[in-house]
């Protein structure tokens, strides 16, 4: 390699790169792998090499993206700290995410509960919310946020957090930092036992 010139990417993050753009234009379906070769400028038996099939392809990306988001969560998150910190914590490592890997970000909502996932990837995606999950029954418990099934409240936390993401993701909403601050302290408020700060 000549001094000075950057490293050449692995030939399998270029697929999985090539892969991501392919995914969230047109879908997994839409996608063929030759498609997926051609935004690599590689042969589409190279693909092959590194990836037994589409299926193993589209998982190999959900997995890369999911731990990607996991590891900036778990290693941000305050473990000893009042719940309301750690939610915060959780929703701007979330926000960061978004705004830092919107492509990455897109194709998770897309692929999300997909029927092509397999064992692992739906793994990875159960343990995510399941740490989500016990943070809410441990906060319920103390009463900090308010009774209820604690899919619901997640999920009603989750949709607005995408909301707003796909708004800014739009043109119609720019995410600013109090944009952010406002949106978290809007959820947060929405679960709250007495909207506590």
């Amino acid at each position: 390699m000549a001094r000075g010139r950057p490293p050449t990417p692995h030939r399998g993050d270029v697929i999985l790169a090539a892969a991501l753009d392919c995914f969230v234009e047109r879908g997994f379906h839409g996608t063929s792998v030759p498609e997926v070769a051609q935004r690599a400028h590689i042969a589409a038996g190279t693909i092959y090499h590194y990836f037994d099939s589409k299926d193993a392809l589209v998982n190999a990306l959900f997995r890369k993206w999911k731990a990607e988001v996991a590891t900036r969560v778990v290693a941000k998150f305050p473990g000893g700290a009042p719940v309301r910190q750690q939610f915060r914590v959780m929703w701007l490592e979330m926000f960061a995410f978004a705004l830092a890997e919107p492509k990455a970000f897109a194709f998770l909502e897309l692929h999300h509960h997909a029927s092509y996932l397999d064992a692992e990837s739906q793994a990875i995606d159960r343990g995510l919310k399941q740490f989500a999950e016990m943070m809410v029954q441990r906060a319920q418990s103390e009463g900090v946020i308010r009774a209820g099934p604690t899919v619901l409240l997640m999920e009603l936390v989750f949709g607005a957090f995408i909301g707003v993401v796909r708004a800014h993701q739009d043109g119609r909403l720019e995410l600013t930092p109090e944009a952010c601050a406002l949106a978290e302290q809007a959820c947060w408020d929405a679960l709250a036992a007495g909207h506590g700060r």
